[in-house]
C-alpha cells in the first residue's frame, strides 16, 4: 500500500470517495485486478507506514555482494520487489505458484535475466542441496525453514521481510469476531527464531515493527481483502455484504478505519 508520508497523495476528501456510494465503491473494487504486489491502486484511498529499515534497498545490497554467485527469491509475487533490487548475481532464480502472479513475474523478471520457476509453495523446492549463497523472500505466506536450510550453501544467508504476528487483526476481527490466542501467536518472532535454529540456521538479525494503516473508503477494504486473502479467509463480497455495509457507514461517519501491520526483518545464516 502507499506510504503514509509527505510524498503520498492525500486521502480523498469526504466529499469524493465516500459520496460515490456503497454499491459503486464495492463494484469498482471487485473489478480491479489483484495480481502482483503493486499497491498503487490504493493511492488516495489507503495508507500504510513502511518499516524503517527499507527492505528493497537492503536486498539490493545483498544481491550486489561479490561473494553471492547464486541467489533465489522465494514466493516472488509479481516480481516487483526483486525487479527494483538489481543488478543480480550471475545466477538468479525466483519461484511463484499463483498463475496470475507467475505470468506477471515472468514478464517483469525474465528480460532482466532472472529464471522464474513455477511450482507449489510446499517442499521440496526444485533445486539441489546447497545451490544458493543467498535465499530471499518478502512476505512469504509460509516459511519452510528446513527447505531454506537445505538449498543454502554452507555459509549462505536467508534474508527476508516477514509478515509479523497480529497483522491487520483489527480488520480480521471486524469480520470474523475475536481471534484466539493460538492465531495471535502465529508468526511470532520468538517462534520463528526457534524454527530457524531447529532447521540448523543461526539467526543473525531479527527486528520487528508495528505500523499504522488507514482505510479511507470501503472500496479500499474490499480490494485489500481480495488481494491479501489470508486477512479474512474465504472472503467474498456477497458473504460479507452486511458487514461491509456496516463498515462503510462507520467510515463515512467517523473517518478512516485504522489497523496495524507488523513486519519482521529476518537474517539467518547456515553455518559454514
Amino acid at each position: 500500500m502507499p506510504h503514509s508520508s509527505s510524498d503520498t497523495p492525500a486521502p480523498r476528501s469526504p466529499g469524493s470517495v465516500p459520496e460515490a456510494g456503497f454499491d459503486a465503491l464495492v463494484a469498482e473494487a471487485e473489478a480491479a485486478p489483484v495480481d502482483g504486489w503493486d499497491f498503487s491502486w490504493f493511492e488516495g484511498r489507503a495508507t500504510e507506514e513502511r518499516p524503517s529499515w527499507g527492505y528493497q534497498r537492503l536486498l539490493a545490497g545483498r544481491l550486489a555482494d561479490p561473494a553471492v554467485r547464486a541467489a533465489l527469491d522465494l514466493q516472488t509475487g509479481g516480481g516487483e520487489v526483486l525487479a527494483g533490487a538489481g543488478p543480480y548475481p550471475p545466477a538468479m532464480a525466483a519461484t511463484e505458484s499463483w498463475p496470475p502472479n507467475l505470468a506477471r513475474a515472468t514478464r517483469l523478471l525474465q528480460p532482466r535475466g532472472v529464471v522464474v520457476v513455477a511450482g507449489p509453495e510446499e517442499p521440496p523446492l526444485p533445486f539441489a542441496d546447497g545451490a544458493f549463497d543467498l535465499v530471499t523472500s518478502r512476505h512469504p505466506a509460509t516459511v519452510w525453514w528446513p527447505e531454506i536450510a537445505r538449498v543454502l550453501a554452507p555459509g549462505g544467508t536467508y534474508f527476508a521481510q516477514h509478515v509479523g504476528p497480529e497483522t491487520v487483526f483489527e480488520l480480521s476481527e471486524f469480520f470474523l469476531g475475536p481471534l484466539g490466542g493460538e492465531v495471535r501467536r502465529l508468526r511470532h518472532p520468538e517462534a520463528e527464531r526457534a524454527q530457524a535454529e531447529e532447521a540448523g540456521l543461526e539467526m543473525t538479525d531479527q527486528r520487528t515493527e508495528r505500523l499504522r494503516m488507514e482505510f479511507h473508503d470501503i472500496g479500499a477494504v474490499v480490494h485489500f481483502l481480495r488481494k491479501v486473502v489470508w486477512t479474512v479467509p474465504g472472503f467474498t463480497v456477497e458473504a460479507y455484504r452486511d458487514k461491509l455495509r456496516e463498515l462503510h457507514g462507520r467510515i463515512t461517519a467517523e473517518g478512516p478505519f485504522v489497523a496495524h501491520s507488523t513486519r519482521t526483518l529476518v537474517e539467518a545464516r547456515r553455518p559454514a
